[in-house]
This record gives structure tokens, C-alpha cells and sequence, in this order.
């Protein structure tokens, strides 16, 4: 078991071919591959759509038994229904992904903006519906939650009760940069721009981290988050944590960069960057022939 899961915010993307998969990599060939390096992911598309019963079974055949999926709630259950009379749509988000049983990480409930302190009942109830076996981590949008008062309190303290876990969505590298492509410019209309609490009020601390899109700009950050990790992980906890990147095509790069100030923070639990499979690629040899 591992005592941290490393990855990005998706694994299915066809502009790392030749970069970060190998160059002739299909999309059968992307999970295994992604899993060769990485041993967790966020499963947003799940947001958007439930995968076809083929899709997750070949999921659940290229994934090793160490990997973890982090799927993300619908968002007709969190957003539309604002988590009440969603019970039919809550138990088809399970079954349907039932077939990876072993390798769920935690299920991530990102809620609304809309949806502050006096929703909290609303929260409770629907928490205490779900599966108990597995585990589940929250993501809050409303300011409300961020002000270090009386709804804070009440949110942090409903979480920690169930041992579920609050998402801690990190965007400061984002908004700090100067960076004007049109990458950038999308993520931050999009992105929210929150205050970052170093909480973990369950046992799997859930970490999403927005940098710069200058990759080599975010190691101040990225060494103090290797720093807060490698605590959780003293107090027997299994952080997660997700690079993301305004352009997907560089995730990799600063995932990397994230595993290799986690391994020299604490080396004896972390193993050094795995080489990625195009690294490993073999060319074809060029045969010359001689007249």
C-alpha cells in the first residue's frame, strides 16, 4: 500500500504521445502506461457523463491492483439536485463504476458555489447515505467556508466526524502568474480563486495544485507541499495529491517535479520519478543499405 498516491488530473491525452507515452501508443495503450508512472488520477469526465459498462470494464483490466481512480460525483447530483432527491443517480454513479471495486481511491463530491453554510443539513444527510466502504473527499466553493468562522467550523467538524476528507484545491501559483496564453487566461476565469487551508480532517488528505504554467516557477510551492505530505504521512495519514496544469500537455512535467521534491523530503518512503514510457520507447533501426 502505498503512503502517497501521485498523479495528474486525467490520463487519457493524446498530445503526450511521444512525449510522455510512447509514440506509438493507441488509447488502449494510455492507462497502462500513465499506471506505469503515476498510481492515481482524478476521474472528472464522471462529472459530465457516466463511462459505458465496456469502458470501466477495460478499465478495470489495464489498471494495476495498486492504482486508484479518484472519480468525480455527477454533477446532476452535486450542481443540479444540489445533493437532494439525487438517490437514483447516486446509486447508478456505483454501480456503474462497481467493477473497479480495490482500486477506488476516494470518491471527490466537488459542491457548488451556491451551495454555503445553511446547506450543511443537506451535506450531513446526504454523507450518511453513502456506501460505507469507501472513502470520500469534499471540495467547498462558497466563501462562507473560508472565513475562519462559525460555518468553517461546523463544515470542518461534519467531515472530520465521518472521516471524510476536505479537498484543498491550491490555485495561488495560477492567479501569481503573469502569464497571458489563452491556457492560462481559461483557467483562471474557470478556476476558483480560494483561500488554502492545510487541513486534513480524514485519512486521506485529497491536494489539487494549479501552478504557473512556467513549470520551473512552482518549486517554492511545491517544496513547501512536499513538506506538508511528508507530515501527514508521519501522522500515518495517505495524502493524494493532483498536479494540474493550465495546459494538460505539461501535467507530467509538473507531477514530476512535485515527486522528485516529495522523494529528497523523505526518501525512505518515497522512491525517485519512474521513467516514463517514452523515455523507454525503442526507435526501429534504420538499416542502410550499401550499392
Amino acid at each position: 500500500m502505498a503512503s502517497v498516491y501521485l498523479g495528474c488530473p486525467l490520463w487519457a491525452h493524446p498530445p503526450w504521445k511521444g512525449h510522455f507515452f510512447s509514440a506509438r501508443a493507441d488509447r488502449d495503450a494510455f492507462l497502462p502506461e500513465y499506471a506505469r508512472v503515476f498510481d492515481t488520477t482524478e476521474g472528472n469526465a464522471t462529472f459530465y457523463g457516466l463511462p459505458a459498462p465496456e469502458t470501466v470494464a477495460r478499465w478495470a483490466q489495464q489498471a494495476p491492483p495498486s492504482f486508484r481512480f479518484c472519480f468525480k460525483f455527477p454533477r446532476v447530483v452535486s450542481h443540479d439536485r444540489m445533493l437532494e432527491g439525487a438517490e437514483a443517480e447516486t446509486a447508478a454513479f456505483f454501480e456503474r463504476l462497481s467493477p473497479l471495486r480495490g482500486r477506488l481511491g476516494p470518491f471527490f463530491l466537488q459542491l457548488h458555489e451556491r451551495f454555503g453554510s445553511d446547506r450543511l443539513p443537506v451535506l450531513e444527510r446526504y454523507l450518511d447515505q453513502l456506501p460505507k466502504e469507501h472513502a470520500y473527499a469534499v471540495e467547498v466553493r462558497s466563501a462562507a467556508f473560508f472565513r475562519e468562522g462559525e460555518p468553517e467550523t461546523r463544515l470542518n467538524g461534519l467531515l472530520a466526524d465521518r472521516g471524510v476528507n476536505r479537498v484543498i484545491f491550491d490555485t495561488r501559483g495560477l492567479f501569481a502568474s503573469p502569464a497571458t496564453d489563452a491556457f492560462t487566461v481559461d483557467a483562471k476565469r474557470k478556476k476558483p480563486r480560494l483561500p488554502v487551508r492545510l487541513i486534513a480532517t480524514g485519512s486521506a488528505p485529497f491536494v489539487r495544485f494549479v501552478g504557473d504554467p512556467l513549470v520551473e516557477r512552482n518549486d517554492g510551492a511545491l517544496r513547501v507541499w512536499a513538506q506538508v505530505v511528508s507530515r501527514w504521512m508521519d501522522e500515518g495519514r495517505t495524502p493524494y495529491v493532483f498536479l494540474h496544469h493550465p495546459d494538460d500537455a505539461h501535467a507530467p512535467e509538473l507531477a514530476r517535479r512535485f515527486h522528485r521534491l516529495l522523494h529528497e523530503t523523505t526518501p525512505q518512503r518515497v522512491p525517485p520519478p519512474a521513467r516514463w514510457p517514452a523515455e523507454d520507447d525503442t526507435k526501429p533501426e534504420v538499416q542502410l543499405s550499401l550499392f
